[in-house]
């Protein structure tokens, strides 16, 4: 399919990159590193990028185009790293002419004329990469900066177990070009003293089911200003709980505007059906969702305690 991926990005002048809303490091590397990818091989194409803004990678100096829906006639619209339509930011990919899409999301639906679509990669970025090798398209220091940005972040630093043999020899063909792993590790990792003194106190609000489910539950009102403060602070918390000995699932929830932000991680079992079954999705072991209040949020945590009802002590 990677062929046919890059026939239909080489027939149309007018591209349109797509990706979910609030985005991780992963969406966002995919999306600059595919854009990148188009400009250094297709230099007369116009390329266009749509997005909310990455308030969560203040250090990339990036901006997202505001176009018009004209703008979608006779263009290909890519989609990346979503595995839900519902979540993808800005609809009018549908105003397309041609539609494709590169994901590595477990697949629940079709949503592109061309779905590139491979659970068995790690990220979104190490699928675009991979396009990108078998393709033997030049690759740039800005493509494969923003490509191994992906692949770190959403491989959580190459340890959770969706990293095989592959993952590394992508990493290595990244590396053929000069990035600045220094700086890109300080820039995705290094934190505030204020932030690591917060997250201690946020170690104190972890309770257990009954079964040893971890969990945070964060009400709006304990929120920072800002109308993205929550996923930002969701993504953030769930981090906080996966190295405590005994637990095997562990889920942040935070309020927002729309409903509250499910995080939920498990080095064990396979939790994305809960996601599923609340309206979400993602990976066996990492999924997310959005439900409508605090009595449904309680009502997925216990789904994950039944599903962790089963676990010998």
């Amino acid at each position: 399919m990677f062929h046919e991926a890059l026939k239909l990005i080489e027939k149309f002048d007018k591209i349109i990159i797509h990706r979910h809303a609030h985005p991780d490091g992963d969406a966002l590397g995919s999306q600059l590193g595919l854009y990148y990818l188009i400009k250094d091989n297709f230099p007369a194409k116009k390329v266009y990028m749509v997005g909310d803004i990455a308030t969560r990678f203040p250090f990339l100096d990036v901006s997202f185009d505001e176009i018009s829906d004209e703008t979608y006639n006779g263009s290909l619209a890519v989609i990346l790293d979503c595995g839900a339509s519902h979540m993808i930011y800005d609809e009018r990919y549908k105003f397309a002419e041609k539609t494709l899409r590169f994901d590595h999301h477990i697949y629940c639906e079709r949503i592109a004329d061309l779905d590139v679509v491979d659970s068995t990669y790690e990220s979104a970025c190490g699928l675009v990469t991979m396009f990108a090798k078998e393709c033997g398209l030049k690759l740039s220091v800005d493509s494969a900066t923003y490509l191994y940005m992906g692949m770190v972040t959403d491989s959580g630093r190459f340890v959770f177990d969706s990293v095989t043999a592959r993952t590394f020899e992508l990493a290595a063909y990244l590396l053929s070009q000069p990035i600045d792993l220094g700086s890109l590790y300080y820039n995705l990792y290094a934190e505030d003293f204020d932030e690591i003194i917060k997250n201690a106190d946020n170690m104190h609000k972890i309770k257990f089911t009954p079964h040893n489910v971890a969990y945070i539950y964060t009400s709006k009102e304990d929120l920072p200003e800002g109308s993205d403060a929550a996923p930002v602070v969701s993504s953030g918390l769930v981090s906080l709980m996966k190295d405590i000995k005994g637990v095997f699932i562990w889920v942040n929830f935070t309020e927002g505007d729309d409903g509250v932000h499910v995080e939920l991680r498990s080095n064990r079992y396979n939790i994305n059906p809960v996601a599923v079954k609340y309206g979400g999705g993602g990976h066996k072991k990492a999924s997310g969702c959005t439900v409508l209040d605090k009595e449904t949020a309680m009502q997925l945590l216990d789904d994950l305690d039944a599903l962790s009802a089963g676990e010998p002590a």
